[in-house]
C-alpha cells in the first residue's frame, strides 16, 4: 500500500506545474537572510571600518549589506561599497561563508580604489585602521575575523 501511495504522489509530482512545485518547497524551508561583508585594504594595508547609525552596541564594523535577490555575492559587495563610501574594489577574493542563526554571511578581501567618503545615511564616518588599532566600538567577532585573516593571507 505505502509502495502504491508513493508512486502516485510521484506521477502527480511530475505532472504539477513547475510554478506550484516551487512556492510547495519554498513553503517548507526555513527562511534566512544573506549579505555581504568586505575587508577592504588600502595602499598602507589599513583596514576601512565603517560607523554605522544602524549598529547600536558596535557602531563601528566591516563594510557591507544585503544581497538583492538574484545577485551576485560578488556584485553585491562592489555595489554596497559603492553606495556607503564611493569605493571601487579590486583584487576581490571570497575568504569565509559563515552562518549565523538564521543568517548567511559572504566575507571578501578586496582592495580599496579611490578615496573613501560617507556617501549613505546609514554611515555616520569612515575610517582606515591599523590592524592593530582597530576601533573600540567594533565588536570583538569582527576584530577576530579581521586579525585572522589578515595574519593568515600575510
Amino acid at each position: 500500500m505505502f509502495q502504491m501511495t508513493k508512486k502516485l504522489l510521484q506521477e502527480i509530482w511530475k505532472i504539477t506545474p513547475p510554478i506550484v512545485r516551487l512556492r510547495v518547497i519554498r513553503s517548507m524551508q526555513k527562511k534566512f537572510t544573506a549579505s555581504v561583508v568586505a575587508i577592504v585594504l588600502n595602499e598602507k594595508k589599513e583596514v576601512l571600518v565603517l560607523n554605522h547609525f544602524f549598529r547600536p552596541r558596535a557602531s563601528w564594523g566591516l563594510p557591507g549589506g544585503f544581497i538583492d535577490p538574484d545577485e551576485d555575492s560578488e556584485l553585491a559587495i562592489k555595489r554596497e561599497l559603492q553606495e556607503e563610501t564611493g569605493l571601487e574594489l579590486e583584487n576581490v577574493e571570497l575568504i569565509k561563508v559563515r552562518t549565523i542563526k538564521k543568517h548567511l554571511e559572504i566575507l571578501f578581501l578586496a582592495k580599496g580604489i579611490g578615496e573613501a567618503r560617507v556617501n549613505s545615511p546609514e554611515i555616520k564616518e569612515v575610517g582606515w585602521f591599523q590592524l592593530d588599532d582597530l576601533p573600540d566600538e567594533m565588536s570583538k567577532v569582527q576584530k577576530e575575523i579581521v586579525r585572522n585573516i589578515l595574519n593568515h593571507n600575510s
